[in-house]
């Protein structure tokens, strides 16, 4: 019997069809997660990943690629060969720099100051039942000047876009009347966090900017 032939037997048996399959692993291929309060898509994706989970871990492990349920905070993330994740056996395949996604130093910089404020929060047991942390956007920017010695884009406009990208790695949620104006106005650091940011690159950063630099020399090899 076929890979194929098995897998569509399985998917019948769980009445979905391979064109969802292939959605789904679409989605966790290209985005690495699945969040389910994203949105109305996503929730249906996550309830359907979730009917398949030992499936899908199956076929990505094929590949050599780890996908991980956290169960409470309700998320799939799908972590590349050799990945170091905190709290999750260590893998030991090699890693493959050319799975990276490349992103800005601005975007490397505000993921660390993120995971710092998140672990506060962990520490102040100031997380929520999504296990989520809370913080408004002065947070965000005193962390960053504080710990790591940096400042966010100048324009309103760019700080929007950089919060924007950091929402689309499903690292923050905020509501569709966001403004970084609004004091009152809350950001909410997704438990997704802790898979992108490990102690020891937050460590590294707070230290002399580490991990940022070398995140970027890892970007610029790739190029």
């Amino acid at each position: 019997m076929s890979i194929t032939t098995e897998l569509r037997e399985k998917l019948a048996a769980a009445n979905l069809t391979m064109d969802r399959f292939r959605e789904i692993a679409a989605r966790l291929l290209t985005y690495g997660t699945l969040v389910r309060d994203e949105d109305r898509t996503e929730q249906l994706l996550y309830d359907d990943a979730r009917r398949i989970e030992q499936l899908l871990a199956e076929y990505f492990e094929i590949a050599g690629l780890l996908l991980h349920h956290e169960l409470n905070a309700q998320f799939f993330r799908l972590y590349g060969p050799g990945v170091v994740v905190d709290g999750l056996p260590e893998d030991p395949l090699n890693p493959i720099p050319t799975m990276k996604v490349r992103v800005s130093t601005d975007f490397v910089a505000c993921a660390i100051a993120l995971r710092f404020l998140y672990q506060e929060k962990l520490n102040q047991g100031l997380i929520d039942t999504q296990a989520e942390a809370l913080i408004n956007f002065e947070d965000l920017a005193a962390t960053l000047q504080t710990q790591l010695k940096r400042q966010l884009p100048d324009g309103d406009g760019e700080r929007m876009a950089l919060l924007g990208e950091l929402k689309r790695h499903r690292l923050l949620r905020f509501q569709s009347t966001f403004s970084i104006k609004d004091e009152d106005a809350y950001l909410a650091i997704r438990p997704t966090i802790l898979g992108i940011v490990s102690n020891e690159a937050l460590a590294a950063a707070l230290d002399a900017d580490g991990a940022i630099e070398e995140v970027t020399q890892v970007e610029e090899a790739e190029q």
